[in-house]
């Protein structure tokens, strides 16, 4: 059994339902694959005292874990005022429409096409709900819209799938790029050094107590990645599917089509300046 002192980003453990923080509780979606790890996290945020809770990321279509989130919600004597997406991807936003009804709530995120009412979130933005407070951080890279939320009172960030609680995520081609990407992490990394943030609260995967050290481990990691992608190019690997087959050669081949959108990114990313 590994160390979990000892993992990038210390993770907490297992991955459960229930309190993370003081403001946060987590209930997590019955959609565990490869992809999505135990599941998708969705988040249940509130003001102690408060009667009113916002949701991020309300999951997949499944109308179980819609339901249980606002039973949850209830049985802590909160009522779902709004619900936020960290992005578009169906196992974090699909059940949004759904979950909007059952809550008559707005659905707020940065793309458009996603929202549900008349506003949308933007850059340094404060949400406020029942005295809660979330800070809108643009972290695009996983995906153009990815979003992530500051929580202050909880020394927190609420990452989606822009760092996730075990492993790394993918820079989903073409709409993902590797130079937001590595930027986002970057804005995070500043989160971490001068606004004191020390937990994440992710998308999926078990909490993480180090902040700082899970988004050093993810920059190492992409730079490693890329140094590797670049001598494989180097060695004769033109096209993707010859790359991920040198790389990713230890990866698990169910995952390789997961792991040719991001090698895609990074050759992009590399021929923008010349290396590939």
């Amino acid at each position: 059994m590994s160390d979990a002192a000892a993992l990038p980003g210390q993770p907490r453990g297992l991955v459960v339902s229930g309190p993370a923080t003081a403001r946060a509780v987590n209930v997590l979606a019955p959609n565990a694959s490869a992809m999505t790890l135990d599941g998708t996290n969705t988040w249940l945020l509130s003001e102690p005292g408060s009667d009113l809770a916002v949701v991020v990321d309300p999951g997949p279509l499944d109308e179980g874990h819609l339901r249980h989130v606002v039973e949850t919600a209830e049985k802590l004597g909160k009522r779902v005022a709004l619900t936020l997406l960290t992005h578009g991807h169906p196992d974090h936003a699909e059940g949004a429409g759904r979950f909007a009804e059952l809550t008559r709530t707005a659905v707020r995120a940065l793309d458009p096409a996603l929202r549900l009412g008349d506003e949308g979130l933007g850059a340094g933005e404060v949400v406020s709900v029942g005295g809660l407070e979330l800070r809108v951080v643009p972290t695009p890279g996983h995906t153009s819209d990815s979003l992530s939320f500051h929580l202050p009172a909880d020394r927190a960030v609420l990452t989606g799938d822009t760092i996730l609680g075990r492993g790394t995520t993918m820079v989903a081609h073409p709409d993902g790029r590797l130079g937001d990407y590595l930027d986002s992490l970057r804005r995070l990394r500043s989160l971490t050094v001068d606004d004191g943030v020390h937990t994440v609260l992710p998308g999926h995967g078990p909490v993480l107590e180090d902040a700082q050290g899970a988004v050093e481990f993810y920059l190492a990691h992409r730079a490693n990645r890329l140094a590797q992608v670049e001598s494989a190019v180097e060695s004769g690997h033109r096209t993707a599917a010859e790359v991920v087959a040198h790389v990713y050669a230890d990866v698990d081949r169910s995952l390789w089509p997961a792991a040719e959108l991001s090698v895609r990114a990074q050759l992009e990313y590399l021929r923008a300046r010349g290396l590939a």
